[in-house]
C-alpha cells in the first residue's frame, strides 16, 4: 500500500484523550472547562493527551451538550482608554483555555445593555463579565440568578449571586486628594459625574466618597461639582468651570475622560497648570503621559483586574456558588499637573 493510499489516523476524541492520559472522561471535560478546582498535576496530564493525540474539542457538540465555550463581555462603552487594558487581562486568562470572548458595547445605556445581555443569556454564553453596566443591582443578580456573572468597575459587595473586581475606587481618589494636599493645596474640588440619563456611574459614587474622605481627614469641607451633560456636551460644561470666579485652585476629576479634556481647555483659556490649578485624573489612561498632557492620574491596573475578572468567572462557571469581591489597589502616578 502506498502512503497516499493509508488511511488517516482516526479522529481523537475525549475518550482517546482520557485513555492515553490515564483518567476518566470526566476529568478530561474539567480541564477543557478550566472548571475550578482542577489540579495543575491534572492539568499537565491531560494537556499533554491533547497536544499528543492532536485532539480539539467539537464546537457543534459541545453547543448540542449546553455547554458553550463562549463568554460575554459588556463594555460600558467603546471610547474609553481603560477598558483595553482590561480587555487584554481578560484574554490572558482566556487563551490559554477554550473559551473565547465575545464583546457587546452597551453605551452606557441601560435599555441597550439589557438587550445585550439578554442576548448573550438566549444564545447560550457560558458566563458574563459586565464592565461598568448602568443597570441596578436587583437586575444584574437575576441575571446572574440564570449565568455564571462577573462584574468589573461596580461596587456592590455582600451576598450576591455574582463576583465583582474593582480597582479600590475610594482608596484611589482619596489617594489623589492627599496628593494634592501633600503640595500644599486646600482648596480643592472634585469634578464628578452623571450619566445623560441622571443615574452617576458606580466608579464615580464611590471617587467621590473617597475624596470626601481625604478632605474631611484634612479638616476641610469638600466641593462637589457635577458634570451633567453627556460626553458630547460635556466641553462646554468644563469651559465653564474654568470661568467660575469660584473655581478651586485644585481638582481630582474622576476620570481622564473628562481630566485630558480640561487640561487642553486650560491651556487655551490662559490657565496655568498646576499654578493656577492643579489636576489629578483617574485610569492613568495612555494619553495622559503624553509629554503636551502629562497629567497626574490615579492607575487602576486595568490589565490585572480583567485577569482577575476572568479567573473569577472561571471558577463560577466550574461550580463555585459562593461570592467573591476582591478590590486592587490603585496607586497615584505623579505628573507635573499635579
Amino acid at each position: 500500500m502506498s502512503p497516499k493510499d493509508t488511511p488517516p489516523a482516526p479522529r481523537a476524541t475525549i475518550r482517546t484523550v482520557a485513555a492515553d492520559a490515564g483518567v476518566s472522561v470526566a476529568a478530561v471535560s474539567k480541564v477543557l472547562r478550566n472548571a475550578y478546582g482542577v489540579s495543575d498535576a491534572l492539568r499537565a496530564r491531560v494537556t499533554a493527551s491533547i497536544e499528543k493525540l492532536g485532539y480539539r474539542p467539537s464546537k457543534a457538540a459541545q453547543g448540542l451538550r449546553g455547554r458553550s465555550t463562549t463568554v460575554g463581555v459588556l463594555l460600558v462603552e467603546i471610547g474609553n482608554p481603560f477598558l483595553p487594558f482590561v480587555i487584554d487581562g481578560v484574554q490572558d486568562v482566556l487563551a490559554p483555555s477554550h473559551y473565547r470572548a465575545m464583546i457587546g458595547v452597551g453605551r452606557a445605556q441601560t435599555h441597550l445593555e439589557t438587550e445585550l445581555v439578554e442576548s448573550m443569556i438566549d444564545h447560550g454564553m457560558a458566563g458574563l463579565i459586565l464592565v461598568a453596566p448602568l443597570l441596578p443591582a436587583e437586575v444584574v443578580s437575576r441575571y446572574a440568578r440564570r449565568v455564571p456573572t462577573v462584574l468589573v468597575a461596580y461596587h456592590e459587595p455582600g451576598d450576591t449571586p455574582y463576583d465583582t473586581v474593582n480597582s479600590d475606587d475610594r482608596r484611589g481618589a482619596a489617594l489623589a486628594t492627599e496628593g494634592l494636599l501633600a503640595r500644599g493645596h486646600r482648596d480643592v474640588g472634585f469634578l464628578a459625574q452623571r450619566s445623560s440619563q441622571g443615574r452617576r456611574a458606580n466608579v464615580a459614587t464611590e471617587r467621590e466618597k473617597g475624596y470626601g474622605d481625604a478632605m474631611a481627614a484634612a479638616g476641610l469641607p469638600p466641593r462637589v461639582f457635577d458634570l451633567v451633560a453627556p460626553p458630547d456636551g460635556r466641553e462646554a460644561e468644563l469651559a465653564a468651570f474654568l470661568r467660575r470666579p469660584d473655581r478651586p485652585r485644585a481638582a481630582v476629576v474622576w476620570s481622564d475622560l473628562d481630566a485630558i479634556p480640561l487640561r487642553g481647555l486650560a491651556a487655551r483659556a490662559g490657565v496655568r497648570v498646576p499654578e493656577d490649578l492643579a489636576l489629578v485624573g483617574y485610569d492613568n489612561s495612555p494619553m495622559a503621559g503624553f509629554p503636551l498632557v502629562d497629567l497626574a492620574s490615579i492607575d487602576q491596573q486595568g490589565r490585572e483586574i480583567g485577569r482577575q475578572a476572568a479567573e473569577a468567572l472561571l471558577g463560577r462557571i466550574g461550580g463555585r456558588s459562593e461570592p467573591r469581591h476582591l478590590l486592587i489597589e490603585p496607586h497615584l502616578v505623579a505628573r507635573s499637573s499635579l
